[in-house]
């Protein structure tokens, strides 16, 4: 049987395969073929592949040295869909994006400097650049460390990540709708008041309140309201026509993909952490959020939800900052509860013209690799004589 390396890592909260991009097909047909192969895709199971059959843990990462002025290297995101054969390059996950830093440094594609390493990448799928420092030791990135983050066991060596000049990766700034809040109307489902903010990744922010939610809420039972869910995709799939990103909104809830996000908001309130079953306390964090993408509901928190949601709240008059405790609101970090716990931003947002302007969008991860070797293709590519 045919072949490819790969290397297995989980980032942040998140899991997948990194790739060297050499080692993929050059071809993007047969890239993707090759990957949603290695992921046993399409298959809500993905049992004959690497995928966990979650939104979590069927990502990858696509890695090579970068030409582009400034950047060490070139990172492309890939969620993996398993109920169709698609791989979504529509977004960078922040999380997975965690794990690129180390990869670089322990496969050489940068030189490791100790005891900090700062790799600047390049994200393809958004065009915009972040940064990453980590920790290095005797060449190689260290995974061992104190720091925990919510979503994942024990703790880790800490990695920051900053995605200050992310903002406005659709090339229309941080409000892409040109309005800090506005009235939505969805065809069937009725209006709501929602703001649009694109930071990292963009996003649709809507008070949870206005599903007659107010965050105390078992998760479960949240997850399981496919009722409030198929409204949440109509909202984000009908500002994703708006601004010219589908076609139509019945072609979006047919591929139900990942961007743009839809975020429930509350304000802080006390709720059982999914995890642990442990009370998460009102005054511990700032404002709760939960993220809706690809037809699933994230179980912890996406590092460019984070900055999109630090970000938006920082920014006077959104639905975010609506909700955002009134102390934060003249900090510099934002801390974001979340089903799995809290996750906090370093955020500076400043007025720029008619606009605004990130300074500083960063938050810590943890990272680790888990395996690498080759990963066995199934037997239609014995006969593809591109592939070694």
């Amino acid at each position: 049987m045919k072949r490819i390396y790969g290397i297995v890592m989980r980032g942040g909260t998140s899991k997948g395969v990194y790739f060297h991009k050499n080692d993929l097909p050059s071809d993007p047909a047969l890239r993707d073929k090759v990957i949603l192969d290695i992921y046993g895709s399409p298959d809500v199971t993905e049992i004959d592949g690497l995928g966990g059959a979650n939104v979590l843990t069927s990502k990858t990462a696509i890695i090579s040295r970068s030409q582009v002025p400034g950047a060490d290297i070139d990172y492309t995101f890939g969620q993996v869909m398993f109920n169709e054969a698609l791989v979504d390059y529509r977004i960078n996950c922040g999380n997975i994006s965690a794990g690129v830093g180390p990869f670089a440094i322990d496969e050489g594609l940068v030189p490791a400097v100790e005891p900090m390493t700062r790799v600047s990448i390049y994200n393809t799928n958004t065009n915009k650049m972040l940064f990453a420092e980590v920790p290095v030791k005797n060449g190689k990135a260290v995974v061992e460390g104190d720091y925990h983050i919510a979503g994942v066991p024990g703790t880790g060596a800490k990695i920051s990540l900053d995605f200050a000049e992310t903002g406005g990766t659709l090339g229309h700034g941080l409000l892409p709708t040109g309005k800090i809040k506005e009235q939505l109307r969805v065809p069937g489902v009725g209006e709501f008041s929602v703001s649009v903010v694109d930071a990292a990744n963009v996003a649709v922010f809507i008070k949870a309140s206005d599903f007659d939610l107010t965050g105390a809420e078992a998760f479960i039972d949240v997850v399981n309201n496919q009722v409030l869910w198929d409204k949440a995709d109509k909202i984000r799939g009908t500002i994703g026509v708006q601004l010219g990103m589908y076609k139509d909104l019945d072609s979006f809830l047919k591929i139900n993909p990942t961007m743009p996000f839809c975020i429930l908001v509350y304000p802080p309130v006390d709720y059982l952490d999914f995890t642990t079953g442990r009370v998460v306390a009102k005054d511990s964090y700032d404002i709760k959020g939960i993220i809706r993408f690809a037809g699933a509901v994230h179980r912890a928190y996406s590092g460019t939800g984070s900055v999109c949601t630090a970000v938006a709240a920082m920014i006077p008059g959104t639905i975010a900052n609506d909700v955002l405790r009134e102390s934060a609101k003249q900090s510099d970090r934002i801390r974001i509860g979340h089903p799995s716990g809290i996750i906090e931003d370093e955020v500076r947002v400043e007025k720029d013209g008619e606009g605004f302007k990130i300074l500083r969008a960063a938050y810590g991860r943890t990272a680790r690799r888990i395996s690498e070797g080759y990963i066995y293709l199934k037997p239609w590519a014995d006969s593809e004589p591109s592939l070694l």
